[in-house]
């Protein structure tokens, strides 16, 4: 086998052994997807903030674990809030010379920070609540109702600014998750405050805490687990590489492909590296086969960046061969 070039700067541009191009047009949806979420992330911030300050005072002055344990879930989230704004903002800066992809990666990585800290800090309510199991302790079910109404009203507030956006960015389905966790908060807090108050009950607080945080735990842990998939250049879920093989090779003039690797740069940004097995042919007609591979690419599989190395097996008259580095059966990703 060997690997054709053209004689020509146009050709070897436009139908040389690599091909990489980039989409900017399909590239700009997420970023103007990310601008809207920015927008709707901060007016979340905004409201859960203050809400939180009101919980941490109707905790202390009800003494429910419940309540200050939503007080505390809170202040994670708007943490992660912030550090999720901050993340698609820097997400949006140019790539730089030593930064050929720019900084989508730091939303993922706010993502992986946001999931790891629910956990940590769903494991941390769950012992207080064993805690309060074992010693238990009377709480003002009247104030902790009222406090936890208002909590659930506003956390609902911020899942619908976000919810729009949880399906595009993983950033923000990470921050759209904390507020969820936090609107399940505050529903068990008001069905705790309802029995306190008709009951006395006083468990129901603390039985109430553990069944939240085993909830959010199970949220967080998906989120954790596509993050680190992403980070791993793992395939997108959404994409089989015999599929995509199968279908590029269906492209007239093309007999194969292989040596595919596909990953995620960021949410709904994917790339592909191939090498593709065409008919021996003059580079002028390679052109048409590239475009051809890209438009099924981004058609079919939404890959946005592509590379494509095209190889043949017997290089035409006017054309530079040289052989290449590797064996024919060393054809399998």
């Amino acid at each position: 086998m060997s690997i054709f070039h053209s004689r020509g700067g146009r050709h070897d541009h436009e139908a040389g052994h690599h091909d990489h191009e980039h989409d900017h047009g399909r590239e700009r949806e997420p970023r103007e997807a990310q601008q809207g979420g920015r927008r709707d992330l901060l007016i979340a911030l905004s409201i859960t903030m203050l809400m939180m300050v009101a919980e941490v005072i109707g905790g202390l002055l009800s003494n429910s674990l419940a309540l200050l344990s939503d007080a505390g879930h809170m202040l994670t989230d708007n943490l992660a809030l912030l550090l999720s704004f901050f993340a698609m903002k820097f997400a949006t800066m140019p790539a730089t010379e030593r930064k050929t992809w720019g900084f989508y990666r730091l939303e993922i990585l706010a993502a992986l920070l946001n999931g790891v800290v629910l956990v940590l800090l769903s494991l941390y309510i769950i012992y207080e609540a064993y805690q309060r199991l074992l010693h238990p302790q009377p709480v003002e079910g009247t104030l902790m109702l009222v406090v936890a109404t208002l909590g659930l009203v506003v956390n609902i507030i911020g899942a619908i600014f976000l919810f729009r956006h949880s399906h595009d960015s993983l950033n923000i389905r990470g921050a759209y998750l904390h507020i969820v966790g936090d609107a399940l908060s505050s529903v068990g807090v008001v069905i705790g405050g309802v029995v306190i108050i008709y009951t006395g009950w006083y468990l129901i607080d603390p039985l109430l805490s553990m069944l939240i945080a085993l909830v959010i735990i199970y949220s967080a842990w998906a989120l954790v687990r596509e993050s680190v998939n992403i980070l791993l250049e793992a395939v997108p879920g959404h994409i089989d590489i015999d599929t995509v093989a199968s279908e590029m090779a269906k492209i007239t003039g093309v007999r194969e492909a292989y040596h595919i690797h596909v990953w995620t740069i960021t949410s709904g940004v994917y790339a592909m590296s191939a090498h593709v097995l065409i008919d021996d042919q003059l580079v002028s007609g390679s052109r048409d086969i590239i475009d051809e591979l890209k438009d099924l690419l981004s058609r079919r599989f939404n890959v946005l960046h592509s590379t494509i190395q095209l190889e043949c097996d017997r290089c035409e008259l006017g054309q530079i061969c040289s052989l290449p580095s590797y064996a024919p059966n060393n054809r399998k990703a």
